[in-house]
């Protein structure tokens, strides 16, 4: 580095070098807020000097990088890299290691905090008919190669080496629209933006919409919107992997003989199934390929939980027949608790 290329990074923050951490934080806080891009739009002066700032400010916050600042001046980040001809000013050979930003992913986590330009709320849950507006809160993070498990639908991760900033937003949609896909209309600020879900959502799946996400104040790269799938509840089908699981009543008679009945499926068609003589409360009975969408094709199953409803008003004929019943029955299903003990 020339000597004309040296930056002055106390200077820049405007404070002494005797500066405590506070001092500094404190400065650095008044001139990001005065030369941030969003506060200064389509200004290259006050970009160029936000990045100034925000570089100063990497260096003195560090306990190890201002060190090293201090101690070898132009020359502190060839310290402990090797200078020309072997040498360091001083003879003194010092490690750089690693810059640690503890619980921030990158310094611009770090400056997006202290900004707040975005929201604490991990994500706003919105569920809107089709083609409706929604609103969303993001969730920032810097990643470098992407984060890991956003490919259920065969999306690819983020480009390895890049410092782009994402944000997540939860978006619930019910049964009908993850079932069959649905294209939604979301409100992004001022932009409005389409994305199609594919058939086959859960909770959990995570879609990626390229460019959508917040932009990195350092290099203005904008980074990726990824929105989490929550499933609002049904009132018949509940969700188990890749089966829907539903529950069907039947009568202590129909138990008994067996019967045949219609079961809802997802198609909002029915399904003839066969109940067997002497079905149990509990038991499951498997509708295969009438479950949910897969998301690299096909069908999960059915799973068409029996449940034996007991009726509480019954007829005056009716309690008579169930009174000769018990009169007359055989079986006795508590024979086996006679040998029960610890």
């Amino acid at each position: 580095m020339a000597a004309t290329d040296f930056k002055d990074y106390y200077s820049v923050l405007g404070v002494s070098k005797t500066a405590t951490q506070d001092e500094i934080k404190q400065a650095f806080r008044k001139l990001a807020r005065k030369f941030h891009p969003d506060v200064n739009p389509n200004n290259k002066q006050a970009e160029a000097k936000f990045k100034e700032v925000s570089e100063a400010y990497e260096v003195l916050s560090d306990p190890d990088k201002r060190k090293k600042y201090d101690q070898f001046g132009q020359y502190w980040k060839q310290a402990g890299q090797g200078f020309p001809n072997g040498a360091t000013p001083g003879g003194v050979g010092v490690d750089m290691g690693g810059f640690d930003f503890g619980q921030y992913g990158s310094f611009d986590d770090f400056i997006n905090e202290l900004l707040g330009r975005f929201g604490g709320n991990p994500g706003a849950t919105a569920g809107s008919t089709r083609g409706s507006s929604q609103n969303y809160t993001y969730r920032t993070s810097t990643r470098a190669g992407g984060p890991s498990g956003f490919n259920d639908y065969g999306f690819q991760n983020p480009t390895a080496g890049t410092a782009t900033q994402d944000s997540e937003a939860i978006i619930s949609l019910g049964f009908a629209e993850a079932f069959h896909g649905i294209e939604k209309q979301l409100s992004l600020g001022n932009e409005i933006i389409k994305v199609r879900i594919p058939a086959g959502a859960k909770t959990g799946s995570r879609l990626r919409v390229r460019g959508k996400g917040p932009i990195n104040p350092l290099n203005q790269q904008r980074g990726d919107l990824y929105l989490k799938v929550e499933l609002k509840s049904h009132p018949f089908f509940q969700l188990e992997g890749d089966n829907l699981v539903c529950e069907v009543p039947i009568s202590p008679d129909e138990a008994v003989l067996g019967t045949a009945v219609d079961v809802p499926t997802p198609e909002n068609t029915t399904a003839k199934v066969n109940i067997p003589p002497g079905i149990r409360s509990g038991q499951t009975l498997r509708l295969r390929g009438k479950g949910w969408v897969l998301a690299n094709s096909g069908r999960g199953d059915l799973l068409v939980k029996i449940a034996i409803a007991t009726p509480k008003d019954i007829t005056t004929q009716e309690r008579e027949l169930y009174e000769k019943l018990r009169s007359i029955r055989s079986y006795n299903p508590r024979s086996n608790l006679k040998n029960v003990q610890l």
